[in-house]
């Protein structure tokens, strides 16, 4: 409903802006105007259009980073208990020596 909104309101004043760039004098005020339903018309857009289909790089750069981390830390958790295994197994060999 917001996006209709905007889209509608960026419509309305891309007309205003461009009666007012029709008119020479007028000009430097019709201009921002339009810059600014170009802007609703964008911001419309972006909220019909989901986040991963706007920036899907982004996306799938966040859930390799996510998924990297996850797997330095389950490095990370295994090596610590295979060190601890390690060393347990060295102090039996020691204690039977």
């Amino acid at each position: 409903m917001g996006a209709s909104l905007l889209s509608l309101l960026g419509g309305l004043l891309g007309l205003v802006g461009a009666v007012l760039c029709v008119t020479i004098i007028l000009a430097p005020l019709g201009i921002p105007i339009l810059f600014l339903a170009r802007r609703l018309f964008r911001t419309a857009g972006q909220l019909v259009v989901p986040r991963g289909v706007r920036h899907p790089i982004d996306t799938l750069t966040e859930a390799a980073s996510d998924k990297s981390s996850d797997l330095g830390k389950t490095a990370k958790k295994s090596s610590r208990r295979a060190t601890k295994k390690a060393k347990k197994k060295a102090k039996k060999v020691k204690k039977s020596l």
